[in-house]
């Protein structure tokens, strides 16, 4: 590295003048050298200075990457119990979907009893083995058929009976004649009987004729009338196979025998 030189003016003030030496400027210039170690200073100050900002910098980027891991480990643990939370609702979801189908099955066992103590409370001597062959319960008794809330039963044996014997056969079997209620039940009843012996012969009903007016044993008027064309002028209902479905009924007397059906409410276990 070069020296620099620096240059200072001395003037004398003894009176005297100077010498004049071929009209020259007098001054005299005098040298002053600076060490080396003065001018050495500064570089190694604005390397130290560099070196600091340096290590500065590199705290303050360990710091950010430090704050940065840990956002980065905050945020995946974040979504872990997010994801397990998630998981966790779901299972609780499905639980609770569970015991809500557990109870309205409890439920609906509930309302199945109840219907069934109360089938057995309306008879006096509850038929057991006609509900419940091979101690299995069902619906009907053995060799009645359900319809919606209703049992029927078809009689087909001999001999054949009069209407009120008929009626009194169901009676004892804790039932009563069958009363059609609509067309939906007609057509139920039709496609269960058959016929036999001739076209005069057919199954007994709950209906009869009172005061010229024909009228169920439950006491109501009848309001469908599916008489045939050869409507007799007896006073017992009667419901001919093998003929139109609203065309059907025929009246007998009393003495005439026929087969009947009889029809009961008592249904042991509901349907759902």
């Amino acid at each position: 590295m070069e020296e620099e030189v620096s240059y200072s003016t001395v003037v004398f003030k003894n009176g005297r003048q100077p010498p004049k030496e071929k009209n020259e400027d007098m001054t005299v210039y005098a040298e002053i050298k600076h060490s080396s170690k003065d001018t050495a200073a500064p570089p190694i100050q604005a390397e130290a200075a560099a070196a600091s900002h340096t290590r500065l910098l590199l705290v303050c980027l360990g710091f950010l990457c430090f704050v940065l891991i840990g956002s980065i480990v905050a945020i995946i643990h974040l979504s872990v119990n997010l994801s397990d939370v998630s998981k966790t609702n779901k299972l609780l979801t499905q639980e609770k979907n569970k015991l809500e189908n557990q109870t309205e099955e409890i439920s609906r066992h509930k309302e199945n009893l109840n219907w069934t103590l109360g089938v057995i409370m309306k008879f006096n001597n509850f038929p057991v083995n006609d509900f419940c062959p091979d101690k299995k319960c069902q619906p009907c008794r053995k060799g009645w058929i359900q319809y919606q809330e209703k049992c029927y039963l078809f009689y087909e044996d001999s001999p054949w009976k009069t209407w009120s014997d008929s009626r009194q056969y169901c009676k004892d079997k804790a039932a009563d004649l069958v009363v059609i209620d609509n067309l939906q039940e007609q057509e139920f009843i039709s496609t269960n009987i058959k016929f036999y012996f001739d076209i005069h012969h057919g199954y007994w009903m709950g209906l009869q004729k009172t005061d010229n007016k024909w009228v169920w044993i439950d006491g109501r008027e009848d309001s469908l009338g599916y008489w045939g064309n050869s409507k007799d002028s007896n006073i017992y209902g009667l419901l001919i196979p093998g003929t139109n479905t609203t065309q059907s009924w025929n009246s007998k007397d009393n003495g005439f025998l026929n087969k009947f059906i009889c029809e009961d409410d008592k249904v042991l276990i509901r349907s759902n």
